[in-house]
């Protein structure tokens, strides 16, 4: 695989991860982790697109507590490729800015946007799907979405509902457009989902052209569309940003857009994806023993069972006796105990503690 010449990627480094408490913190988020192996989630990302994106053609979107983090486990990227939005305002104005950003340098070029946060095991299909995606975006001008190809019936994502394949266009993957974009269901109509066979969860993946996005962000919310426009002929790119961007409506991408734009299409992705939304979803990743507890680090267990342990020091051992279904993380400055059940409460958990555990 080649890299494609006019073939920019943004990489959303913003989230906080709070699930991923007392490990997570506001200068270290979760991407800034490295939950499953020594690279951080965000390394994993970057990684993914080698041999597809050129390094200087990779802008990361952060904030400002999180830029020298970031820069530290970036080396290959640009450190001016590193950007501090100046406010919280969502993703469809981080994708502006970076549209603006990339349009500033080839008005012509193609955009991949991707969270920094999300497990993939294969990198190489990932990079193919990413790259028919683009042939596909170009050749029909349109907006394509990369959809999950699902393996249950999860009702903690958004759904994405296939429809027609465009035999018209020739890339390696079945190219289909989409019908519409589903809530996150309940269990029962996510089986339903699963049944038919029609349906990718969302992995908000997007991929287009700078001038596909500016036509329909003009049509849909205009006051992106203006501010790319700003950015692409920006003598002062930073003061714009400064001034500007803080008075953008906080709006997701998928409001903004991806609910009234005509021509998206989809490609399914089987390439070992996961979300990461908390502890639960790490365990599958971690050692196992005979009682279902998962563990990473020094582990001693007595009737105990479905446990998840994760010690963030190393020479420190978690014992554990008559206890079942907790989360149990301990870090050098705090530990967790909770049900694993609640895990989806840690976040409530962090709004309660003092600033200097955050």
């Amino acid at each position: 695989m080649s890299e494609i010449s006019n073939l920019y990627a943004l990489i959303l480094a913003g989230g906080s991860g709070t699930r991923f408490w007392p490990l997570s913190r506001n200068v270290r988020p979760k991407q800034l982790l490295n939950l499953f192996d020594e690279e951080t989630l965000i390394e994993k990302a970057v990684n993914r697109l080698e041999g597809l994106v050129d390094p200087e053609r990779i802008l990361v979107l952060t904030n400002e507590a999180q830029v020298d983090g970031i820069q530290k486990v970036l080396p290959t990227i640009p450190a001016e490729n590193v950007v501090a939005e100046p406010a919280r305002r969502d993703t469809a104005p981080a994708i502006a800015l970076a549209a603006g950003w990339i349009a500033a340098r080839d008005p012509e070029a193609t955009m991949i946007a991707l969270p920094a946060d999300q497990l993939v095991i294969n990198d190489e299909e990932f990079r193919a799907v990413l790259q028919s995606a683009a042939e596909a975006a170009e050749l029909k001008d349109a907006i394509v979405t990369l959809g999950i190809r699902p393996d249950w019936a999860c009702p903690s994502y958004g759904y994405i509902e296939r429809g027609a394949k465009l035999d018209s266009v020739d890339t390696s993957h079945d190219v289909h457009e989409v019908n519409c974009f589903k809530e996150k269901p309940t269990v029962q109509l996510a089986e339903e989902y699963l049944k038919s066979g029609n349906f990718s969860w969302n992995a908000g993946i997007f991929i287009w052209t700078i001038r596909t996005l500016l036509r329909e962000l003009s049509q849909h919310c205009p006051q992106l569309a203006e501010f790319i426009e700003t950015l692409q002929c920006a003598r002062d790119f930073k003061k714009i940003v400064a001034d500007s961007f803080p008075e953008l409506e906080r709006v997701s991408i998928d409001y903004a857009l991806m609910e009234n734009a005509k021509t998206i299409l989809n490609i399914e992705a089987d390439v070992g994806w996961d979300d990461v939304g908390g502890w639960p979803s790490v365990a599958k990743y971690l050692n196992e023993d005979e009682s279902g507890n998962t563990n990473r680090g020094k582990l001693v267990s007595v009737d105990s069972n479905n446990n998840i342990v994760f010690s963030a020091v190393d020479e420190m051992t978690i014992a554990l006796m008559g206890v079942n279904d907790l989360i149990v993380v301990n870090t050098a400055d705090a530990i967790l105990v909770a049900d694993r059940n609640d895990a989806d409460q840690i976040k409530k958990l962090v709004e309660e503690l003092p600033p200097e555990l955050t």
